[in-house]
């Protein structure tokens, strides 16, 4: 933390907090600007010492729209904002963006705990297909501390066949039973894709909807959840996990991506929606650590953010020994635990929730929500 560097030079404490903001930076993308907008940017991100890139032909006004990057301190990005206020062209509503960006928010990781009722899951496929062994799961990730379970009846692993919703509420009406009776406060989320499979884990105390197709799949799903008042998780998936399409900038397109997605979810009224950029779903393992390594760019959808690394092929690892596979992950999730990642869908709970307690308070990030 820079204040903490300061206050070790012996800067003078009674400036430390106006000095800090001096020596934060920031890179901010703002998308669809006309060209007097982007003018106006540039030209005020210059007045403090800024910048502002924008479209080489936005000078000329050869063009009518341009994206725009501004950079610069958290005190020079204040100030622009502060000025922007009083500009023409709704500039005002673009400053009040980047004066709530600006603001700090402390974001804690929690734990999603997965429990695959499914005969072919990747990963655990079979081991918990019979109620008790599904029940006895559900009860021992409880104990290990999740903060929200994900039950799936239906493996989204590469080359899977499809379910029938018929056949995704047999394998799940018997955690449901047992979860109505003996655990009803238990937050759950279940992994589905089909209205029919929503309606009826909603109607049975379901809290949330996990659809990895990102409510492309099934154009009723979205009125599901909302008649229920009940929350979703939308995903990225452009295809299926076996695909690589290509990607110009994967970061973009799929940030783009969630950002209509939420508002489609949003128009059908649902209010409660945490977003996942689908690691390992129809991009390559160079495409998957990108999207690790800017996860912070999806703060700005100021949505909660689910990323599910566990156990899938981008760590690495051939052979089939989960217990490597729980470690290796738990090492690509530490930095995301350090950006303030809201999710994280784990098969091995109890590691992730040991590790995560044993952090020091100073460890968890205080994460700004721009990019």
């Amino acid at each position: 933390m820079i204040e903490t560097e300061l206050v070790q030079i012996g800067f003078d404490s009674s400036y430390l907090k106006k000095a800090a903001d001096k020596f934060r930076y920031k890179n901010i993308k703002v998308y669809n600007l006309s060209t007097a907008q982007a003018n106006i940017l540039k030209q005020t991100a210059l007045i403090f010492g800024a910048d502002c890139a924008v479209n080489r032909n936005v000078i000329t006004a050869q063009i009518e729209k341009s994206d725009a990057i501004l950079c610069g301190s958290f005190s020079q990005l204040n100030k622009i904002a502060d000025k922007l206020k009083s500009q023409p062209f709704k500039l005002r509503i673009l400053a009040e963006e980047i004066k709530e960006f600006l603001k700090p928010e402390r974001r804690k990781t929690k734990i999603a705990g997965i429990l695959n009722v499914t005969p072919d899951s990747f990963s655990d496929g079979g081991e918990y297909l019979k109620p008790n062994d599904a029940i006895k799961r559900f009860e021992e990730l409880i104990l290990d501390g999740a903060d929200m379970i994900d039950i799936g009846a239906e493996s989204t692993r590469p080359g899977a066949e499809p379910v029938a919703a018929k056949e995704q509420i047999e394998r799940l009406k018997p955690v449901f039973d047992f979860i109505r009776k003996e655990k009803p406060e238990i937050k759950i989320s279940v992994d589905t894709r089909c209205a029919e499979v929503a309606d009826y884990v909603l109607n049975n105390g379901a809290d949330l909807i996990n659809d990895v197709s990102g409510l492309e799949y099934d154009s009723k799903l979205a009125d599901v959840v909302s008649k229920y008042n009940a929350g979703v998780i939308i995903q990225h998936s452009k295809c299926t996990p076996s695909d690589f399409p290509v990607y110009k900038n994967v970061v973009e397109e799929v940030f783009l991506s969630l950002k209509n997605k939420i508002k489609t979810a949003k128009n059908a009224g649902i209010k409660d929606i945490i977003i996942d950029p689908g690691i390992g779903f129809g991009k390559s393992r160079e495409d998957n650590f990108l999207l690790l390594d800017n996860i912070r760019a999806f703060y700005a959808l100021e949505c909660p953010v689910m990323v599910g690394i566990s156990r899938k092929r981008l760590l690495g690892i051939e052979e089939e020994n989960n217990d490597l596979k729980d470690i290796f992950t738990l090492t690509h999730s530490y930095p995301l635990i350090k950006t303030g990642v809201d999710f994280l869908r784990v098969h091995n709970v109890k590691l992730h929730k040991t590790f995560l307690n044993s952090l020091p308070t100073q460890a968890i990030y205080i994460q700004n929500k721009i990019m």
